[in-house]
Formats: C-alpha cells, sequence, structure tokens
C-alpha cells in the first residue's frame, strides 16, 4: 500500500472514530449496545457497499486500531460480543478460501474479490475450501480460542493483503441502545 493511500485509509478511520465518539456508539461506554439489526439482511446495507455485520445483534468490544508500521502493535480488526444467537454470517458474498483450525481455534476465511478478504474467528464451520457463500449466509458458530475475548468473535478484513478497519465497509456502529447501570 502506497504511503499516500495509507495516510488517507488512517484519516478515514481517524474520522469514523470522530463521528462514533460524537455518537457516543463506540462500545466504550458502560452499557452501549448495538440494537438488533431488522430481519431483512437488505434493511443493514449501511454504507451502500452491500456488506452487513457478520452478527444480527452484538456489542463491540474492541476497536480496530491500526498498528503504526506493517509489524507494529494494533489490532488488525474488530470484537464483537453476540447478543442473542451465536450464528456468524457472510457479511458479504464470496468463496470460502479457508475453514479450519489455526492453532488453537477455528477460522472461516471469506474470499470477496476485488482483493478483499475477511478472516472471521473463532467460528465452527462445515464449510469447506471453494464452497461459494452469499451474502448473510451463516458461515458458522461463535465457538472458542484465539486471542479475542471469550465469546466474542474478531472480524479482520483484507484488502490487498493489507488490514483495514471493517466498519469502512460497514458505515459505522448501528445505533447505539443505553440501558440502565443500576438497579
Amino acid at each position: 500500500m502506497s504511503p499516500a493511500r495509507r495516510g488517507r485509509m488512517r484519516r478515514a478511520g481517524a474520522v469514523l472514530s470522530a463521528v462514533v465518539l460524537l455518537l457516543g456508539a463506540g462500545g466504550a461506554a458502560a452499557g452501549a449496545t448495538a440494537a438488533p439489526a431488522p430481519s431483512s439482511v437488505a434493511a443493514v446495507d449501511l454504507a451502500g457497499t452491500g456488506w452487513i455485520w457478520p452478527l444480527h445483534a452484538f456489542r463491540l468490544t474492541n476497536p480496530y486500531r491500526a498498528p503504526t508500521h506493517a509489524y507494529g502493535p494494533g489490532h488488525r480488526g474488530i470484537d464483537l460480543l453476540p447478543l442473542g444467537g451465536t450464528d456468524v454470517r457472510a457479511p458479504q458474498r464470496g468463496v470460502v478460501a479457508f475453514s479450519g483450525r489455526v492453532a488453537d481455534r477455528p477460522i472461516v476465511t471469506i474470499d470477496h474479490g476485488d482483493g478483499l478478504v475477511t478472516t472471521l474467528e473463532p467460528v465452527a464451520s462445515d464449510l469447506v475450501a471453494g464452497a461459494a457463500i452469499a451474502r448473510g449466509a451463516v458461515v458458522g458458530t461463535v465457538s472458542a480460542g484465539g486471542h479475542a475475548a471469550p465469546g466474542t468473535v474478531h472480524f479482520g478484513v483484507r484488502l490487498h493483503g493489507d488490514y483495514i478497519n471493517p466498519m469502512l465497509l460497514l458505515g459505522g456502529v448501528p445505533r447505539a441502545v443505553l440501558l440502565p447501570c443500576c438497579a
């Protein structure tokens, strides 16, 4: 990725972060949750890209943090805590590039074409490499293992081999619903 393009991606991420903070939907506030998505998959096409969230209802628990250089520390994806069901769905149509275990966790990787590849982990799946997947199709269920907190799904996206913030394709975080903190 060229330095100019990397700079544009960082600026876009910074703008998105500012919007999320202004809306109070960054998931950092105690009790903030994402509202359940409408039952229609088409209704959650937030950014006009056709991409949808891999979970119907969730809490964003760990946001994307770009590394300062290719091998630097960061968080190359977002972590989502399911609220309700544990089915994980394809954020966009594509072809399964990998489905299996890596180290201690089950992973599903989907090639969406145009250089976009999604990794979902830990996700247990019966899919095999080469299987065509429709947008919104269930690709597996939340499992255990990996670096994400127990019960959460790590959602990473690469564009031509470089990790990008998945929220750039999704249009941000769905409307937050604040819950009471005390009884």
